[in-house]
């Protein structure tokens, strides 16, 4: 497959890249380092997101060059589609893209059926990020400090600082290349974990206060409100990183993130430990992700909707 990534860039100028809505540091860190090769190529190279840059990423190199408004009157060679099995994820401009040719994608979560003209898909690398390592090898693209720090990056985030589950020798050997071609594991860590904004803690103080268990204790959940976000002066994305917080929690199997996005209108998302398979219980649900990590969707009071998830993990676990 990485033949075929490699013959469709040699033989094309234009570029667009994308990832999913709700960014994280993989399809950031991903897409940013994508752009760096493409133009160490001396390709013509765009990047869209329908989603702000996180203030935790913007010190990524290249973060700028990220527009937010779909570029319309522009035409492309080819579309890359980062970190995101399904073009619904783009968010409002998945239906222009879908119209678009050439669309490759590189993603790493379990995929969902959908269809692209040339499909990266590998559900045992640790992230987005891996993968286009792998690629840029492929490609003979000598690694600027650039690129080794947005690749490590997406590495980093995704294996939750190295220490989930999919993080494998080559994981580690690859972010072990990516420093000595200039990624400061110091520095960017800082920068993503080490630099919250003070509506972050308040928030997170009011989040843990929900804190409630279930199943014997072995499901840990918490839910955010929209009015714990409009009195801490918090934004969705300073939620990232709660989830983890119940699963270090001695005898929790699986912690529960509920987000209030609307009235009757909440995101799921599951994180858990060794072999329990989240994926499984999202998947019931329309949702997805990997076998520690996964999140959904689902509409109704969140008194019903925590009836249904937990009756749901019990018969899984």
């Amino acid at each position: 497959m990485l033949h075929k990534i490699c013959d469709m860039i040699n033989r094309h100028r234009t570029f667009l890249i994308t990832s999913h809505v709700r960014l994280d540091g993989d399809a950031l860190g991903s897409e940013l380092a994508l752009y760096h090769m493409l133009v160490a190529m001396q390709k013509e190279v765009a990047v869209y997101n329908e989603d702000k840059t996180p203030d935790r990423y913007r010190f990524l190199p290249g973060s700028s060059v990220i527009v937010h408004e779909f570029p319309e009157a522009a035409t492309y060679d080819c579309v890359f589609v980062l970190d995101c099995s399904t073009l619904a994820r783009i968010g409002s401009a998945s239906a222009r893209l879908a119209s678009m040719k050439n669309i490759i994608n590189i993603d790493h979560h379990i995929e969902t059926g959908e269809s692209y003209d040339i499909n990266f898909h590998d559900a045992k690398a640790s992230s987005t990020g891996e993968m286009l390592y792998r690629l840029s090898q492929s490609m003979g693209i000598a690694l600027s400090q650039d690129m080794a720090t947005n690749l490590y990056a997406a590495i980093l985030t995704d294996t939750g600082g190295f220490c989930y589950g999919n993080t494998g020798k080559d994981t580690l050997f690859i972010a072990g290349c990516l420093v000595d071609k200039g990624a400061d594991p110091q520095w960017i860590s800082e920068n993503v974990y080490e630099n919250e904004p003070l509506a972050k803690i308040r928030l997170l103080a009011k989040t843990l206060e929900t804190l409630s268990f279930d199943l014997d204790e072995k499901v840990a959940s918490m839910v955010i409100y929209q009015q714990m976000l409009d009195s801490t002066g918090a934004l969705a994305e300073h939620t990232e990183g709660f989830v983890d917080l119940p699963r270090s929690i001695r005898g929790v199997q699986i912690s529960i993130l509920y987000i209030e996005l609307s009235e009757n209108n909440f995101k799921l998302s599951l994180r858990s430990k060794a072999k329990v398979n989240v994926e499984k219980i999202a998947r019931v649900f329309g949702g997805g992700g990997h076998p520690n990590a996964a999140a959904f969707r689902m509409e109704g009071s969140f008194d019903n909707i925590k009836q249904d998830v937990i009756k749901t993990i019990k018969a899984h676990i």
